[in-house]
């Protein structure tokens, strides 16, 4: 079995990029912090939103889909799973719900991920959840002859368990130690995590909750109010790039963690832009004016919805859609957003194109 020692990330010399990353994110977190505490309602409703959003898409880069529809009302619980997909998606609404709440509470170890990995697996007919592999897997790429070609093989079932409880205990003793930015351990533990690759099904899932986990361990809440899955999603050719470079020499333990460190870090870097972005369209405007005896009074106006909309259609580029604008605003109602688009549609300043379930908006130059 190959050894884990996180502690010689210690003098580990990362590249000015990565520590680049680590400046930028961190001057995020701390705004981040300020907004928490100054808009907690508009927060919360963002949360709705990010959840959605990330049962979505980490299900979706799985291939594991339904309706846009039928999402949202298994996110809420307002329905239940009608297939093997839907089953599939409400074991992972229910672990995502799990660690949202009570992340604090939970301490990193085996067990705990085989029980995450059993809840996610609950409503799956494999009877395979809450137990490590029992059969060798691989991962493989399929070509365009549709043959496979195997791109990595992870560790044999009978040293599943011990690596998984040896990059916990090093993850854990590097948490206590904090000589290293949480940010570079927690790339490391995710990566070893998929080289393990410890369950026959649901891998890569099991990977994006434990990333949420462990982000919102560190105070890196910024995953809970936007989907970092969605950004994963968005990038997923890059992600597995990543992990295929940062995997060559693994079972040697010569390989190079910082390819996938640096993919980690945009990644994270991408939601925090993304946050401030939502943060700006929610903020109200604050005027400073001066009474007659010379004191200065600090008046705040309230954003209309209508300028809400106009200032979230403008952040898009290209086509965008009603729903798109609706997750982009959530602290205003469906049907104000409907108004906000009629009226910058009858001003001119978008046009509609398309019907019903095909309809998009894009701005007029």
């Amino acid at each position: 079995m190959r050894e884990f020692d996180y502690k010689k990330y210690k003098e580990y010399r990362w590249d000015n990029e990565i520590l680049n990353y680590l400046s930028q994110i961190h001057e995020y977190k701390g705004k981040q912090e300020l907004f928490l505490r100054q808009k907690p309602v508009e927060m919360e409703k963002l949360v709705d939103v990010a959840k959605v959003q990330s049962i979505e898409s980490s299900n979706r880069i799985e291939g594991i889909i339904t309706t846009a529809t039928r999402i949202g009302q298994i996110a809420k619980e307002k329905t239940t799973p009608k297939n093997r997909d839907e089953r599939e998606i409400a074991g992972y609404r229910d672990v995502l719900n799990t660690i949202h709440e009570n992340y604090e509470y939970i301490p990193i170890n085996g067990n705990i991920i085989l029980q995450l990995h059993r809840d996610l697996m609950q409503y799956a007919e494999t009877g395979n959840g809450g137990r490590y592999k029992i059969t060798q897997n691989y991962l493989k790429e399929t070509k365009e002859d549709g043959s496979e070609v195997i791109r990595f093989t992870p560790v044999p079932p009978y040293e599943t368990e011990p690596c998984i409880d040896a990059i916990c205990e090093n993850y854990n003793f590097m948490m206590e130690d904090t000589s290293v930015n949480p940010l570079l351990i927690i790339p490391v533990f995710l990566h070893d995590f998929l080289c393990i690759h410890p369950f026959n099904d649901g891998n890569g899932r099991m990977s994006r909750l434990m990333t949420l986990l462990l982000l919102y361990k560190s105070g890196y809440l910024v995953v809970k109010y936007i989907s970092i899955e969605k950004h994963i999603e968005k990038t997923k050719d890059a992600y597995y790039d990543a992990l295929e470079a940062s995997s060559s020499g693994w079972h040697e333990e010569d390989e190079d963690p910082s390819i996938f460190v640096k993919y980690m870090l945009g990644v994270i870097l991408a939601c925090y832009r993304e946050f401030e972005s939502r943060v700006n369209i929610l903020s109200d405007t604050t005027i400073i004016s001066e009474t007659a005896d010379g004191k200065k009074k600090v008046i705040t106006i309230k954003s209309k919805a209508y300028d809400i909309v106009k200032a979230s259609v403008d952040t898009k580029i290209g086509k965008f859609t009603k729903r798109e604008i609706v997750n982009i605003c959530p602290s205003i109602s469906e049907k104000s957003v409907e108004a906000a688009i009629k009226k910058l549609m009858d001003e001119g300043y978008i046009k509609k194109y398309g019907s019903g379930k095909n309809t998009f908006y894009a701005k007029v130059f």
